[in-house]
């Protein structure tokens, strides 16, 4: 056996001969080691375009998931591995929708532990006859991991419950996150053994594997991945009390797609992106999407189905018949309720069974003809919550027997003991009612697989007496609170925690006309049997290729560190702008035209404090007293504060209010760019605005002489986008005759005459240089949010144009890596003073050389 240190498993698979040559080696081989891995940065892997030569011509998807899709068990007599496909698994059943050109890798853990031995030989069986790769990991880090951050504080807290105390959850445990980083660390090395960068997909599963995105983003900036979550997502409230909230929700937000069952689950993670990540989502053609570093992360929604292929080969059986057969005779002239679920917290067993006893006590004419079936799983997690609903169920069940049964008629039948799936189809084909009373539950599957088995074959339709020629009827009481209810509209919806309204709909379900019973049946065959898991599976696809289609169209690169790891993707001609090369520019010319925005320049990033800087206004001094600098600072600010601020800069040209008002230097009248015949739409505009401001807590007006600005940023955020919106159509609907602009921003709306906006400043500029003979060899402008574009719009446009030199070094900067029409980028403001500075000591140097005669100065601000 070739040690596995050396050769990765493709090689092993597929009879390559192992090499050292790291040359030669197509895939990375990281070996797997017990303890804990570090969350911070990974010194051996670096990011990477996917650049590498393809030697995999077919489509490939490459499957993560918690547990492969395997059943496993040891042979005792020769002490070997026996290994099948675990038919019931949603990672084996998803394939069916994906085509069969489509080659499918799995990558996710065994449910039996293999020793440390064996483990090269199994690996190597299992790529070789399932195209399995298995992810061993040590017990203690597998406890850590599933028993304890999965199970302890992300299933619990996903499904709305707080660790309020010890007992409920228990307190956050920074060494159970570790071992979650780490397990996930272990699954990005498997995907990596076998991966091909270019062409192949990644689809992530479930909450066990919520930071392995960031971990294969940093490895391939542009890996094409989608993760999809099956449990529900929290409100936000819920979610800010995990500690690594912000870290979950980067690590998500390096996927291509991510996908949820419900609009309710999506909204609360859309909600936490705005909240915690100051993100805004948009819908384009149907398609909502988050605008995360130049990246559009797709968000989709879309319920998972079931595989009505195996149900329906499995009604097909002799076992399932025999069984029927069966159970027809034993609750013959009863009328059978079914519940299906495991025995957790969360299922609401005894909710259900508490129903169950008030109908009974409410209509005693079912004593005798209604049974309630509960099929009881065992539960997946374990602790002392697992054996207290043990404990209730088992109490509740004896309680109402004892209060309500007879010889030979038990009113609950309680089932917890494992059942073969041809039997539990058995008990779906019976039960005229499904109950499911989940308190929260991702999804639930249990439902749709009623509705498909109630409708039955025509050996069945016979082992029941039924006509195969009529409608077949079926009646369902659900939980408003699990992910199947939304899709389920001839359901009966209950809230699971009123016991007197899960009574009455199971009242309900039981007196419904035959009619009516068949209606809704077939009208949720039709939507399950059209929505099935090939479908799901299928459409995720398609959205996430959509998703992937402009990953070569723009240049990508990572930055941060750690869980903060992102890729930043922006148009291949957007680069950061150098220093070196900007002085270089500045020097060589004589005709300098230079735009700076106020916010995003003369203001320190961590103040609350609107007044300039000190020393930045000292070095836009220094810029002025150029004689071959034109200054004009641009701000949405009044002219008066303006005025006051920047009297001792006396070359400086300023534009007041994004642009209405323009003065070319400080002794100079002020100049408005368009004439505005009157103002009287203030007095239609203003008392709207007040309106909703006193209606939003943290909102106020400003006002200013062109223009009228809402300001909500310190309102809720998402109750104060929400007043935004309908103040934004309210001003639309009363101000649609009049001269004005009505528009949103950030954290504002603005009411503002048509026609004003930055631009003016950069085309006034320019067409003044040119008017005096100073054609601009040298353009720059700097600004940071969506009102600086139309100023890097129209200086971009000049450069085709009569109003710069044929030669003219144009620099267009926005602040920040962000979409922009800007061609350049800096960091931060920071950084903008340090090049003003050195441009500013460049002029200096050059005046000392040879003195000019003085000329004029403007800047620019928001």
């Amino acid at each position: 056996m070739v040690s596995r240190s050396y050769s990765n498993l493709l090689d092993l698979a597929y009879g390559g001969t192992p090499t050292l040559s790291q040359e030669k080696k197509r895939f990375p081989r990281v070996a797997t080691v017990p303890g804990l891995l570090s969350e911070v940065e990974d010194d051996n892997c670096n990011s990477v375009s996917s650049d590498a030569p393809s030697s995999v011509s077919q489509e490939r998807m490459i499957i993560v998931g918690n547990q492969l899709p395997l059943r496993a068990h040891q042979n005792t007599d020769d002490e070997g591995w026996c290994f099948s496909w675990d038919e019931d698994s949603l990672l084996l059943q998803l394939k069916d929708g994906l085509g069969e050109d489509v080659e499918v890798i799995y990558v996710g853990c065994l449910k039996e532990e293999v020793p440390p031995n064996e483990q090269d030989d199994v690996a190597q069986t299992l790529l070789e006859t399932f195209k399995c790769v298995p992810a061993f990991l040590p017990p203690e880090l597998f406890t850590k991991f599933y028993h304890g951050f999965c199970k302890q504080h992300l299933w619990p807290l996903f499904h709305y419950m707080l660790p309020l105390s010890p007992d409920l959850g228990g307190r956050f445990d920074r060494s159970l996150w570790q071992a979650y980083v780490s397990v996930n660390k272990i699954f990005a090395d498997k995907v990596m053994e076998v991966i091909n960068p270019d062409d192949d997909y990644v689809w992530v599963h479930d909450y066990h594997l919520m930071v392995l995105p960031t971990f294969l983003r940093k490895r391939f900036n542009r890996v094409k991945l989608g993760f999809f979550l099956h449990s529900p997502f929290p409100s936000s409230e819920i979610y800010r009390t995990l500690p690594v909230r912000e870290e979950l929700l980067r690590a998500l937000l390096n996927s291509d797609l991510i996908g949820f069952h419900t609009f309710d689950y999506a909204r609360h993670f859309l909600t936490c992106c705005s909240r915690m990540l100051g993100l805004s989502y948009q819908s384009k053609r149907g398609y909502i999407g988050l605008e995360y570093y130049g990246r559009t992360v797709s968000i989709k929604i879309l319920p998972v189905g079931i595989h009505i292929g195996q149900l329906q080969s499995v009604l097909n059986l002799p076992e399932t018949e025999a069984k029927v057969a069966e159970l027809r005779n034993k609750f013959r002239g009863q009328t059978v309720m079914l519940g299906v679920d495991d025995m957790d917290i969360f299922k609401g067993i005894s909710l259900k069974l508490l129903a169950m006893e008030q109908l009974l006590m409410q209509h005693t004419e079912n004593t005798g003809q209604v049974v309630l079936v509960q099929i009881a799983n065992p539960a997946r997690g374990r602790g002392r919550d697992v054996a207290e609903v043990r404990s209730e169920t088992y109490a509740t069940v004896k309680r109402i027997n004892n209060a309500f049964g007879r010889p030979g008629y038990d009113p609950v039948v309680l089932i917890d003991t494992p059942l073969q799936f041809y039997e539990r189809i058995a008990y779906y084909v019976i039960a005229e009612c499904c109950l499911v009373t989940a308190v929260r539950d991702g999804m639930n599957l249990i439902p749709y697989e009623y509705i498909i088995c109630r409708q039955g074959n025509e050996k069945l339709d016979q082992t029941l007496g039924l006509n195969p020629l009529e409608p077949k009827r079926s009646m369902l009481v659900v939980s408003e609170f699990i992910g199947c209810s939304p899709s389920l509209s001839g359901a009966i919806r209950v809230n699971p925690w009123n016991i007197d309204a899960v009574a009455d709909a199971m009242d309900s379900a039981l007196i419904l006309s035959e009619a009516e019973k068949q209606l809704r049946h077939e009208k949720h065959y039709r939507y399950v049997s059209t929505h099935d898991v090939a479908y799901w599976a299928r459409s995720f696809l398609q959205d996430l290729e959509r998703a992937c289609g402009d990953h070569l169209r723009k240049r990508c690169w990572g930055i941060g560190f750690g869980l903060g790891f992102r890729v930043v993707a922006m148009d291949p001609n957007f680069r950061k702008l150098s220093v070196e090369h900007i002085v270089a520019a500045y020097k060589r010319t004589k005709n300098r035209a230079i735009l700076l925005d106020y916010d995003s320049t003369l203001l320190l990033t961590s103040s609350l404090s609107t007044i300039p800087n000190v020393e930045a206004v000292g070095i836009l001094n220094n810029l002025c007293r150029d004689p071959k600098n034109v200054v004009f600072l641009v701000s949405a600010k009044d002219r008066k504060t303006l005025t006051e601020w920047f009297s001792c800069c006396e070359k400086l040209g300023i534009a007041a209010e994004n642009g209405y008002f323009i003065r070319p230097k400080h002794d100079a009248d002020w100049e408005t760019c368009i004439s505005v015949p009157d103002f009287d739409w203030k007095q239609i505009a203003e008392p709207v605005m007040k309106l909703y401001t006193e209606t939003t807590d943290g909102s106020a007006i400003e006002t200013k002489e062109s223009s009228l600005v809402w300001n909500y940023r310190d309102a809720d955020p998402d109750f104060g986008f929400c007043q935004a919106k309908e103040l934004l159509d309210h001003l639309e609907s009363v101000l649609a005759n009049e001269p004005v602009l009505v528009k949103s921003g950030q954290h504002i709306v603005e009411v503002k005459p048509q026609g004003v906006n930055k631009g003016l400043v950069a085309e006034h500029l320019l067409v003044t240089m040119k008017q005096k003979g100073m054609l601009p060899d040298f353009v720059l402008c700097i600004g940071d949010d969506r009102s600086d574009e139309d100023m890097f719009e129209v200086i971009m446009r000049a450069t085709a144009g009569p109003y710069l030199s044929p030669v003219a070094d144009v620099f267009a900067c926005t602040v920040g890596q962000k979409c922009s029409k800007a061609k350049y980028y800096v960091e931060d403001r920071t950084e903008i003073l340090r090049m003003f500075q050195v441009l500013a000591n460049a002029s200096e140097h050059a005046s000392k050389i040879a003195p000019r005669p003085s000329n004029r100065a403007i800047i620019d601000r928001v």
